[in-house]
């Protein structure tokens, strides 16, 4: 994988993580938890949750290739309209909901609540699901990996460090719609290359 394409990678499920319920969530966190606590225990979730991403991804890619490029195409449309159509104010409430639901008194509680809280729900989340669709694409699942576990863990400390401070300087409903717009370029590009094929 050229190192283009793996800031690529990175780049997308960094973007497509910032308007999400799980750094809502971790955003609420950091209001009542130690940072470094969120982090740890939200990385780890990251990490894992990729993991398995990555490994579905595996599964897709086995599949014959029109049939995987139409299973691509629609997880990548299916992601534009989720994020183009479902409204942030959706995403921050039930961010809030999960940050909130437990307080936190020592430090291996805040780890283990905050691997709770994202392990929980990244399950079938977008990013998750981009991993997965990622990996399927471009048959480098350790490369989609560990891209995309960089991109998370940044995006934890970001939230447990500066997140309400972002959300301030740039509007989730903007960063939703850049990632909108690129999932769907990036499922048209694949319809038309299934298309052609």
């Amino acid at each position: 994988m050229s190192v283009g394409a793996f800031l690529g990678i990175f780049a997308l499920m960094f973007v497509l993580e910032l308007p999400d319920k799980t750094m809502v969530a971790m955003v609420v966190m950091s209001t009542r938890a130690r940072a470094r606590s969120i982090v740890i225990g939200a990385s780890a979730a990251f990490i894992v949750q990729t993991a398995l991403a990555v490994s579905v991804g595996g599964l897709i890619a086995l599949l014959p290739l029109r049939v995987k490029d139409a299973v691509v195409a629609t997880l990548f449309l299916g992601g534009a309209a989720y994020l183009l159509l479902v409204s942030e104010k959706h995403e921050e409430t039930e961010g809030e909901r999960q940050g909130e639901r437990e307080q936190s008194a020592t430090v291996m509680r805040e780890v283990l609540t905050a691997f709770s809280v994202v392990f929980i729900g990244e399950f079938g989340d977008l990013t998750q699901i981009q991993a997965a669709n990622l990996s399927a694409k471009t048959h480098q699942p350790l490369e989609v990996f560990i891209a995309g576990s960089i991109a998370l863990i940044g995006v934890t400390f970001l939230a447990s460090y500066g997140g309400q401070m972002l959300q301030r300087v740039v509007p989730l409903q903007r960063i939703r719609q850049l990632g909108g717009l690129v999932f769907l370029g990036l499922g048209m590009w694949t319809l038309v290359e299934l298309a052609t094929a």
